[in-house]
């Protein structure tokens, strides 16, 4: 029996010996653990960690020999440092490549461990063999009696591609109550930082390369502060914006007198005010102002053309416009005006807290919107968000939305237009999108092409932005101290910065292309928001809305921007303005700001459409319409307006002619309404 055992004991000790004497014999392993017996094999060449091979004592230092040859690409540890060894013991080890004779260094350690054993991470090559060689540098004759090493395998990690970096610069003169609103403050379509507080309005005008100058505005009165939301827009067409300032009591409105002084106006009624925005409500070419409302109805104010508002409460006001559930009208904290339904008007998205949940409204025309919700199938509860990310994420020509939870898990709603051709049920596809996994919540949420790669992100919660890889998934990128802000272009370069209070995040250029829009509408409002920009290329098809008001608190740039990726042509660029007018612009040089007036691409010879053609054109005294007798309409009024938007004549149509002796000489937009209420648009000249 005792023979046996001794035969046995034999058997198992032999591998630990013999078999890893040498580089040539070395014990092929694969990942797990593995005992080293006492070492006694041949001597380890130069050594890769510790320092000399050789022992301070004269004794011939020894070495234990293993191969390991990975299946696959993997993030390798090898320790010494785990429980099999307690106590933990000093030891060293080395790691070569290439062949027995020949070898070169790759890695190993000497004391990265806990009480000097020794651990090394590293990456290896599917199919290439790694020698590994334990020595007897810190192991004496009294101590030899053998130790467990452990090899594990993971998947390499690769690190995250940064697509933009940011450049911090604070701004010690952005300080103002309220540092929350990026916009073109003077009419030479470069952004500006506005900041607001009692009784003075502090713009930083951009100038060229960048630069930022200072101008003050007193305001006089007593003025409610923007503590939840601001806009910015021109309601009264004067050529500079005005802001509106929503505050938990009701809005301010500071007023543009041309640009030299602001005046301010607090309506007075009582609003829990959330999101304020400038839209066109009803449609009529005038900027409306509106504002949620936290605990009631929500409210706007119309504006009838001369700068003159009238409140109205949703559901209350007699005339008043459904904005606003009739079953649940609190909660209301942001609202997005996009067109969902691609008919060239704009609809509502209102992100819901404290329960309800989100709701879309379809506008049909008129002071027509219809509840859209359960017909979309955005009404998801529980969710609480304080404002959500809509945008054409996937670049198939119609706006998508993700409600982007303040508190809760996030939902992202793929649009059907493309395929059913109108405003149907959006399919959820969170899973597997990025959102599902991101646990980063906040209250604002905006979306923007931060890298120009022709790809929307979202910067929201967490430091981070949310990139878009394609495919409807999405990859956050953790930035310090990042977070969401008033977004412009502040030293035109055509990347989007980023304003954290007084700190300027400038974007740092990639190798990436772009282009920017901005606008100047005649027929439709001033700022041309609640326009369709679309742009052609390689890429196919990207699509923007210009809107007056993202997110929840934050006012940014009203020009549209558009990344292109290393594409270096757009085929076209088509602006479809609130007005219906459709501006197209072929060829288009990519970085630079293209300045769209409405109508400006109109033909100034007869412009055929399917309605109808004027004519003479450039005309003296009398324009005359002909009907397309295959799409027959009747006209029953005309109006007409300079390039500046102002209308400069009014009346009936008769006989199909219109006197436009009076005037002066120049080019003008004509627009004529039908019977139906329609309206139809050409452009003239006047000789």
């Amino acid at each position: 029996m005792k023979k046996i055992t001794l035969i046995l004991v034999l058997l198992f000790v032999a591998p630990f010996t013999k078999a890893q004497d040498t580089c040539a014999s070395a014990l092929t392993i694969t990942a797990g653990l593995h005992v080293v017996g006492p070492i006694n094999g041949s001597q380890v060449p130069t050594p890769c960690e510790g320092g000399d091979a050789v022992p301070s004592t004269n004794r011939v230092p020894a070495g234990e020999w293993y191969a390991y040859t990975p299946t696959q690409n993997y993030t390798v540890t090898i320790s010494t440092d785990i429980a099999q060894n307690t106590p933990r013991i000093d030891t060293r080890f080395h790691v070569y490549t290439g062949t027995c004779g020949t070898l070169t260094c790759f890695g190993g350690d000497d004391d990265g461990g806990s009480n000097y054993s020794s651990v090394d991470i590293i990456n290896v090559v599917a199919g290439t063999t790694y020698y590994i060689a334990w020595d007897n540098r810190w192991i004496t004759s009294a101590n030899n009696n053998g130790f467990t090493f452990q090899l594990s395998e993971a998947p390499i990690v690769v690190p995250p591609v940064v697509p933009i970096t940011y450049s911090n610069q604070t701004v010690s003169t952005i300080n103002s109550g309220y540092n929350i609103c990026i916009a073109d403050m003077n009419g030479d379509n470069l952004d500006d930082i506005v900041g607001v507080s009692n009784n003075n309005l502090r713009i930083h005008y951009q100038g060229a390369g960048g630069t930022l100058t200072v101008t003050d505005y007193p305001i006089t009165g007593t003025s409610l502060m923007p503590n939840w939301s601001l806009a910015a827009g021109d309601y009264n067409r004067d050529g500079f914006n005005d802001l509106i300032l929503g505050n938990g009591s009701g809005i301010s409105i500071w007023r543009s007198n041309n640009g030299t002084s602001y005046t301010s106006i607090t309506p007075g009624q009582y609003i829990f005010c959330q999101r304020t925005n400038f839209a066109d409500l009803n449609d009529d070419g005038n900027l409306d102002l509106f504002s949620c409302h936290d605990i009631d109805a929500n409210v706007y104010y119309l504006n009838d053309g001369a700068g003159n508002l009238t409140y109205y409460q949703s559901n209350t006001t007699p005339g008043a416009m459904n904005l606003s559930s009739l079953t649940n009208d609190g909660g209301n904290y942001s609202t997005l005006f996009t067109d969902f339904d691609n008919d060239g008007d704009s609809d509502v998205f209102i992100s819901k807290c404290s329960g309800p949940p989100c709701q879309l409204f379809r506008y049909d025309g008129g002071n027509v919107y219809t509840n859209a919700s359960a017909l979309a199938g955005i009404e998801i509860t529980p969710i609480q968000t304080w404002s959500s990310a809509i945008a054409d994420f996937d670049n198939d020509g119609d706006m998508d939305i993700i409600i982007t939870a303040s508190a809760g898990t996030h939902k992202f709603f793929r649009n059907n237009f493309e395929t059913t051709n109108t405003l149907s049920q959006f399919t959820n596809i969170t899973s597997g999108s990025g959102w599902d996994t991101n646990t980063s919540t906040n209250i604002d949420n905006v979306a923007y092409d931060f890298d120009n790669d022709g790809k929307v992100d979202v910067l929201g919660g967490g430091n981070k932005i949310m990139f878009n890889q394609g495919n409807n998934t999405f990859a956050g990128i953790s930035y310090t101290g990042i977070g969401t802000g008033a977004i412009g272009d502040l030293n035109n370069d055509g990347f989007l910065d980023i304003q954290n209070g007084s700190t300027i995040r400038y974007a740092v250029p990639n190798n990436n292309n772009w282009i920017k829009v901005a606008f100047q509408g005649v027929q439709s409002n001033r700022n041309g928001i609640g326009a369709r920009v679309e742009i052609y290329g390689s890429w196919g098809k990207q699509i923007r809305d210009v809107r007056s008001g993202e997110g929840f608190r934050y006012m940014s740039s009203l020009n549209v921007h558009f990344g292109i990726g290393t594409a270096t042509t757009i085929d076209q660029v088509i602006i479809r303005w609130p007005s219906g007018i459709v501006d197209t612009y072929n060829n288009v040089t990519p970085n630079q700001l293209l300045f769209a007036l409405e109508g400006a691409t109109l033909g100034t010879n007869a412009f055929e459409n399917s309605v109808f053609t004027v004519y003479p054109n450039p005309v003296k005294n009398n324009i005359n319409i002909a009907i397309n007798t295959a799409n027959p309409v009747e006209f029953t009024s005309a109006q007409i307006f300079d390039l500046n938007g102002r209308m400069v004549q009014e009346n009936a149509v008769q006989n199909q002619t219109i006197t436009v002796n009076q005037l002066a000489k120049g080019t003008y937009i004509l627009k004529l309404t039908d019977t139906q209420g329609k309206d139809y648009s050409q452009k003239f000249v006047k000789e």
